[in-house]
């Protein structure tokens, strides 16, 4: 769908998902991630960039595994995360939108859990490519979890946590070979609707990741 028709859309509150390519699981439970190897910090740094085209091929259970986990999994005891957020509220909610439906991850029990079984990956965004990648993630604070925050500060505070962890798929993504573009430019009422948030729930990014088109 083109960019010029979503807009159209999305202003006549239309925007919608498609139906799911296949059948979606209620639940997928991730491999355990191996810590070790990856390109060492400072080249991922040097191949660290955005880009706007996209194989179409589905990422491998190991890849989207590893990928979730660098960006907001659990990685020491006690539940603390691979980025940071303030006083530890880990208020961001990060939905994996794929072709058999939209997923939330479980950093706890490294798995996803299904929120919808539509193909939400064209409402994530109003480029073209968004639709055929193979993984769009959505990033969603949860207000509800910010209580230790004054009101007027959440939104700044869920933002700067977002970041981190978008940039954590970007280093993930450089040294992985995958190609990703964080986007700020969304529906964030249609996604909120196709994902079923709450108005505790605020949409503030989303981010493609894929291989690089050949």
């Amino acid at each position: 769908m083109s960019t010029l028709t979503k807009l159209a859309l999305g202003m006549m509150g239309k925007l919608r998902p498609r139906p799911a390519k296949g059948t979606a699981a209620t639940s997928i439970a991730l491999p355990a991630v191996d810590r070790h190897g990856g390109l060492p910090l400072m080249e991922a740094f040097a191949q660290r960039r955005s880009a706007r085209e996209f194989a179409p091929d589905a990422l491998p259970i190991e890849v989207l595994s590893a990928l979730l986990w660098a960006a907001w999994g659990v990685n020491r005891p006690g539940g603390h995360r691979t980025a940071p957020s303030a006083i530890d509220c880990q208020e961001i909610d990060l939905f994996v939108a794929l072709p058999t439906g939209a997923y939330l991850y479980d950093a706890t029990a490294h798995a996803l859990q299904l929120v919808t079984g539509s193909d939400v990956r064209r409402v994530t965004g109003y480029q073209d490519f968004v639709d055929e990648a193979p993984l769009d993630l959505v990033f969603v604070a949860d207000h509800a979890r910010m209580t230790p925050v004054p009101a007027g500060q959440r939104e700044r505070y869920a933002c700067v946590a977002a970041g981190a962890i978008a940039q954590n798929v970007y280093l993930y993504a450089a040294s992985a070979g995958l190609a990703t573009v964080l986007r700020a430019w969304i529906d964030r009422t249609a996604i909120a609707d196709a994902l079923g948030l709450t108005h505790d729930q605020q949409v503030l990014l989303s981010q493609t990741v894929g291989y690089p088109k050949r």
